[in-house]
């Protein structure tokens, strides 16, 4: 299996150490990322099958925001595709190929959206 490559200290997952028995770690909580509008979204729509079984879905990428505004994207998606799907690692993960449907729908919503890979 390979290694996960680290482009920086927020991929270790948010470890904080401190020696301090009254530090607050409130402070470093990603729910206090601020979503950016979705006209200054910039995302890429991928379509994948590999390490799934053979199984297509298509895969949102690029996303910045906080974790539940990405949820909400995700379960929009979801509905209109009437599909299932997750999110994971900052990605939403839609059930089978919607590629070209889910681009019409984040248009529709003004996100900057481009189509990656054939």
């Amino acid at each position: 299996m390979s290694k996960k490559k680290l482009n920086s200290l927020s991929d270790l997952g948010g470890f904080v150490f401190s020696t301090n028995e009254n530090e607050d770690f409130s402070a470093f909580t990603d729910d206090d990322l601020k979503t950016l509008e979705p006209n200054k979204q910039y995302l890429e729509a991928h379509f994948s099958n590999k390490g799934r079984g053979g199984k297509t879905v298509t895969v949102i990428t690029g996303f910045q925001g906080s974790e539940t505004d990405l949820k909400t994207l995700a379960k929009l998606l979801k509905t209109k595709c009437g599909v299932g799907g997750s999110v994971k690692n900052g990605e939403i993960i839609i059930q089978g190929n919607y590629r070209d449907k889910i681009i019409q729908i984040l248009q529709k919503e003004n996100y900057h959206v481009k189509r990656v890979g054939g």
